[in-house]
């Protein structure tokens, strides 16, 4: 099969790579993460100004240049590379691909301005008692006049404390774990006041997210996003995508920490020669090349099934995502062992890549929730 890119795909590769090696420095992430804003606001406008990446797989109707999933993989594969705390999976795969597949004038406006890199949106999902299944939602919303009024609570809402607006999943219908009864409203966080309390906090790999409650928060009546009760459709091909993408992502921060950690042992001296001519050590390196490879082969065919149909195309990304959850944990806790002390250490990028590969080995789901998710689906086929 036919791995190899177009012109102007290469010429993505390379535009996004050099741009993130010149201008996207790990010592400055790291201090807007721990001590600034959380993020970088002036390289998120260059993302959408000088790069066009936030359009890049938008729709050409809302200003983006329509890319698939090769463009996807490639801009994921070097914003992982680079270890880029910006929320582009929360905002441009996650929200955008909920806004595409609602549709309607809201959604339609908010993505033009995703593309022009002024707006941040989140997606609040993820519930205390939810265990990481998006249909189960016990938020509810019930209409009230011209206005639905949302209770509940959300979890760990990714770029929250960042956003212009909120994604929310609230039932309107239906029990609890029912996929029937699931809608989705718009929050614009600038019209946020009473009935919703913000929690921020700062995840172990460096995010910024947030806990939330919805106390009687009252929203009009066009917050609600497709159709009533629908939209657990498109949350489920979303996550999908928005999996497939992460993987990517951790396929670039495997092939840096591997790149780094064979550099690193070739320069370590023990008894007067490179840690790197150890035979022991030599085969540690070939089995964390064999996962690298392992997770390359299930980033493409993950991206390679974004549009096939339903069934098949959660095959391969659950497939995907156990596989490079796999490579994340022997990969990361490798290289940090080969670093000995230091690959904790703030200083080297090697703890904060490893920090990110852990975080992802859970971001939508662990490897066994994906594992039976596929075993289930296998069943079911024949």
């Amino acid at each position: 099969m036919d791995f190899s890119f177009t012109d102007e795909q290469d010429l993505l590769r390379d535009t996004v790579g050099k741009f993130l090696a010149d201008r996207y420095d790990l010592e400055t992430s790291r201090a807007a993460a721990k001590t600034g804003a959380g993020w970088q606001p002036p390289i998120w406008r260059a993302f959408a100004e000088d790069l066009g990446i936030l359009g890049a797989t938008l729709p050409e109707s809302a200003g983006g240049l329509g890319g698939g999933a090769t463009e996807l993989m490639i801009i994921t594969e070097a914003l992982g590379h680079a270890l880029v705390i910006e929320p582009f999976v929360e905002t441009v795969v996650l929200a955008g691909g909920l806004l595409q597949r609602t549709g309607g004038p809201q959604a339609a406006h908010l993505l033009e301005r995703i593309a022009l890199g002024n707006a941040v949106v989140a997606v609040a999902a993820e519930e205390p008692a939810s265990a990481g299944t998006w249909h189960d939602v016990a938020t509810t919303a019930r209409r009230d006049g011209e206005h639905w009024v949302l209770d509940g609570a959300k979890i760990a809402v990714s770029a929250a404390p960042i956003a212009t607006h909120l994604l929310v999943t609230a039932r309107t219908s239906g029990d609890r774990r029912d996929t029937a009864g699931v809608s989705l409203f718009l929050l614009e966080l600038s019209d946020a006041t009473a009935g919703l309390t913000m929690e921020p906090l700062r995840t172990i790999d460096d995010r910024r997210a947030a806990d939330l409650t919805l106390d009687g928060l009252r929203l009009p009546a066009d917050a609600l996003l497709g159709g009533e009760g629908q939209a657990w459709p498109a949350l489920e091909h979303t996550v999908d995508v928005a999996t497939a993408a992460i993987v990517s992502e951790a396929v670039g921060c495997l092939r840096r920490v591997l790149a780094d950690t064979v550099a690193y042992t070739k320069q370590r001296q023990q008894f007067g020669q490179p840690i790197a001519g150890f035979q022991v050590l030599q085969h540690r390196m070939v089995d964390m090349y064999l996962e690298v490879e392992q997770a390359v082969a299930a980033q493409h065919l993950a991206m390679m099934k974004l549009d096939a149909g339903a069934e098949e195309r959660a095959r391969a990304v659950s497939a995907a995502k156990a596989t490079v959850a796999r490579a994340a944990r022997f990969v990361g806790q490798s290289a940090v062992q080969l670093h000995g002390a230091m690959g904790m250490t703030e200083e080297l990028a090697i703890g904060h890549y490893f920090k990110r590969l852990t975080a992802i080995e859970f971001q939508f789901g662990s490897r066994d929730r994906h594992l039976a998710r596929y075993a289930g689906l296998t069943s079911t086929s024949r």
